[in-house]
Formats: structure tokens, C-alpha cells, sequence
């Protein structure tokens, strides 16, 4: 891995849900099955029923808000509320998380399909909401997913980011094609061992990567930053 290439970057943005936190706490399954109630009872059809819209909405607009709106004009805010309004004790506190992200120099960002009282819930969670500058949610791109590119505009605009100075981190692989284009680096935090090509880098943990980018590009590692984590 060619960390160098990462060294002039001083905008951090990272993705939510499956990127801050492992997706082995499946903290989403919950999402998933409010989601799946909401659609099933908007639209009076049955739990599969709603499964299959979802999914057509997942792969035709990006997400199932996306779809339900177009589609059948569903209003944004109570969905996004019900849905959101979860368990969220099964997420573990991350003192490295935050010594690492803490480590990267200038700004740090969050920017999620959920929404920004979700987002700084699952931060607090996490012990990480002190390590963000702002957080971005569907609500600030009106409520337009990524990936749409107006939806990315919209946020980018208003957090002031300069793209060719600025990396996004996200777990969906769609997310990163237009941050790439604008001339970002773009790092795939998945286990898919399959990346685009125009994805910078990737890696399955995400405390792994910035131990090594931290080590590589930003200090000289201490104590737990020097933890091995493996390579990339």
C-alpha cells in the first residue's frame, strides 16, 4: 500500500453506519427490520412484499427513503424518525478508534444517509463524537442518498470541502465513484476483497488501515497506536 499517497490530505470524511463502527455488531439489522415495517405498513402489503420494494428501491434510487418518495410520495421525516429509533447499546466505546482518528491532520467529517440526530447518537456511542467538526445527513442533501452526485454537491458545498485535498471513507463501493471523480481519494472499508478501480484503497477494519496510515504518514506511533493490526 502506497500510504504517500494520502500524505497532502487534510479533509477526512467518513461514512457511518458499517464504516465507524464493525458491521459485526449489526446495528442496522435493526434499521432494516423498522424499515421493513414502515414500508409494509405505507403501502398496506405484506413484510415479503415490502422486502421486494426495498430492494428494487436499494438498486433503482440508492436507498428505500429514495424509492418511497419517488414513488409513492412518502413523506421523509416520520419514516427517517421511526427507522432511527433503536437500541443502540450494542455498540462498543473506541478509545483507539478516536486516538487514531484524532491523529489524522485538519478536518474531520461525517456524512451519512441516516441522518444527523442518528449519526451523533451512534458517535456518542462510540466515544467518537468529540473527533468530528460537523456531521452531514440525508436532511442537509435534501434528503437526496448518495450516491446521487446532487447529493454529494449539496453536502460538499456546505462543509466547504476541497475534493483534491479530501479523502472519503465508506463501506458501499457506489459511494465512492463520484467522490473519486471530484478527484478525492477513496478508501473501501469491506471485506470484499473486490474494489472498483476507482477506489484508492481498501481494507476489511477500519482501526487496522488508520493504525497504518497514522504510522505511515502522520507520527511516529506510541503505546497503542503501534498495536500490529496486520497488512494490507
Amino acid at each position: 500500500m502506497d500510504f504517500d499517497q494520502f500524505s497532502h490530505i487534510d479533509t477526512w470524511i467518513f461514512d457511518l453506519d458499517n464504516t465507524l463502527y464493525p458491521p459485526k455488531v449489526r446495528l442496522f439489522d435493526q434499521i432494516e427490520e423498522k424499515m421493513r415495517l414502515f414500508v409494509s405498513n405505507f403501502l398496506d402489503v405484506s413484510l415479503e412484499e415490502a422486502d421486494v420494494f426495498r430492494a428494487q428501491y436499494w438498486r433503482s434510487h440508492g436507498t428505500t427513503l429514495a424509492g418511497m418518495m419517488d414513488q409513492h410520495a412518502m413523506p421523509p421525516e416520520a419514516f427517517l424518525h421511526f427507522v432511527h429509533d433503536i437500541d443502540f447499546s450494542p455498540l462498543p466505546h473506541s478509545a483507539e478508534l478516536s486516538s487514531l482518528i484524532s491523529a489524522l491532520p485538519g478536518r474531520k467529517i461525517v456524512y451519512t444517509n441516516g441522518t444527523e440526530p442518528y449519526a451523533r447518537q451512534v458517535l456518542q456511542a462510540r466515544g467518537l463524537e468529540q473527533n468530528f467538526e460537523a456531521v452531514y445527513g440525508i436532511e442537509h442533501a435534501s434528503y437526496r442518498p448518495k450516491p446521487h452526485a446532487e447529493a454529494f454537491a449539496e453536502v460538499f458545498a456546505r462543509a466547504a470541502v476541497t475534493p483534491h485535498s479530501a479523502a472519503m471513507f465508506e463501506d458501499d463501493s457506489r459511494n465512492l465513484q463520484v467522490p473519486a471523480g471530484l478527484g478525492m481519494r477513496t478508501v473501501y472499508i469491506s471485506p470484499d476483497r473486490v474494489a472498483p478501480d476507482y477506489v484508492d484503497a481498501a481494507h476489511q477494519d477500519l482501526e487496522a488501515f488508520l493504525s497504518q496510515l497514522v504510522a505511515a504518514c502522520f507520527s511516529k506511533p506510541s503505546g497503542r497506536l503501534h498495536e500490529a493490526h496486520g497488512h494490507i
